[in-house]
């Protein structure tokens, strides 16, 4: 099973990316679904039919689902909460109070991954399309396994212990039959270890690729490195970056003159900025891109002949890697580069590399913005450069 993974900042066309991609998968034979995890749905309007929180199949081999996120977390999670809300009622929280406090951080969004999940378990689909949320949210959602961890590690061992406290208490004043059982606590550690395995599923290039939807204009350029930035750092696969709504040359009312030339120059952005990275076009259609001619329109303009669930990228741009605390190294694969003619910029939170007359320029996450680059090396056809928080007395 392939999982292609659409995202951008909001308003760039990921859903008319999604929609045209699964609709152009399932046309070539693949048993295909695509889903929406933006919170404002639009991918029932964009394929006009009637979609909702389960799987529904609008055509031969492709079906759509909008994800309700209450829904969901029912599905996933309801039970678990129920019980950890008589948990925190039996100690006097009013339920309401209780219910709010056992959402776990982050687990509303996190429904989504289980459903993916789920996906690829059933072995059903061949390819999962995900219209993701705009990039800080489908950021966070591809965080949570490890933040989850942590609660799951910390706050959910002091409710267990609590549980082994409680239970006996309550059962001397017939309260206890609500609480928490080893049952319940073994289906959380089975919820967290399939959210870790979602992590996996996502990081594994043979599997999963992340596709980064932009239109040619500086300031969702400039988001989308940063975007592309932190998914290397958490270890996702990023396989083609999606140029949406370029104007198309054939179109040369004098109106359009100054946008095309700024279109064109950002495009040229774009390629410094993302490397070797595949860069698929789509112009921009003279009308709304909705309903299936349209969406067949764009699929044959992004794909061609080509099939959107191959991978697009077996390479890397670069990655980042913790090195002990405080320290990270970030590592930008120059394979053909001779080291005498490499040059480094950096202000706080972009570095620019120049090589010959070529110019890489690299955002860089919040969390190396306050480091000080300790050395740079050029070693196994690599820049590797090592980011440390300065010692206080050498600050200048």
């Amino acid at each position: 099973m392939r999982v292609i993974v659409h995202t951008g900042k909001g308003g760039v066309g990921k859903t008319s990316i999604s929609a045209a991609t699964a609709l152009r998968c399932a046309e070539m034979g693949l048993k295909t679904i695509v889903i929406s995890t933006d919170t404002a749905h639009s991918l029932g309007d964009s394929l006009e039919h009637e979609i909702g929180p389960e799987p529904k199949e609008i055509l031969p081999n492709l079906w759509a689902q909008e994800i309700d996120t209450r829904y969901s977390m029912d599905k996933y999670w309801g039970r678990v909460q129920r019980y950890l809300t008589a948990l925190f009622s039996k100690q006097g929280v009013e339920d309401i109070v209780a219910e709010e406090v056992t959402i776990l951080p982050g687990l509303e969004e996190g429904a989504h991954l289980l459903w993916i999940n789920q996906y690829v378990e059933q072995g059903f689909y061949d390819v999962l399309v995900v219209d993701a949320a705009p990039t800080a949210e489908t950021l966070r959602l591809l965080s949570l396994p490890d933040v989850t961890r942590w609660w799951f590690e910390r706050v959910l061992s002091l409710a267990q212990g609590a549980t082994k406290i409680l239970r006996p208490l309550g059962r001397l004043v017939g309260r206890g039959k609500d609480l928490p059982d080893g049952d319940a606590w073994d289906e959380v550690r089975s919820l967290f270890d399939t959210l870790d395995k979602v992590r996996d599923l996502l990081a594994d290039p043979e599997i999963s690729s992340v596709r980064l939807v932009v239109n040619p204009e500086k300031m969702v350029i400039k988001e989308t490195q940063r975007t592309y930035t932190y998914l290397n750092l958490y270890g996702y696969a990023t396989d083609a970056i999606i140029c949406n709504r370029i104007i198309p040359d054939e179109v040369v009312d004098p109106y359009f003159t100054m946008w095309k030339a700024n279109q064109q120059e950002n495009i040229a952005f774009i390629d410094e900025a993302f490397g070797d990275l595949p860069l698929m076009k789509a112009p921009l259609f003279g009308g709304e891109v909705a309903g299936l001619e349209g969406l067949r329109r764009l699929g044959e303009a992004l794909y061609g002949d080509r099939n959107p669930a191959e991978k697009m990228f077996d390479g890397t741009v670069h990655r980042i890697e913790a090195d002990g605390k405080d320290a990270y190294t970030l590592i930008v694969p120059l394979p053909f580069a001779d080291k005498q003619n490499l040059d480094l910029f950096r202000s706080r939170d972009e570095l620019t590399l120049r090589v010959g007359p070529y110019r890489r320029n690299i955002v860089l996450p919040y969390s190396l913005w306050d480091l000080e680059i300790a050395d740079a090396r050029f070693e196994n056809a690599a820049l590797n450069i090592r980011f440390t928080r300065q010692p206080a007395g050498e600050k200048q």
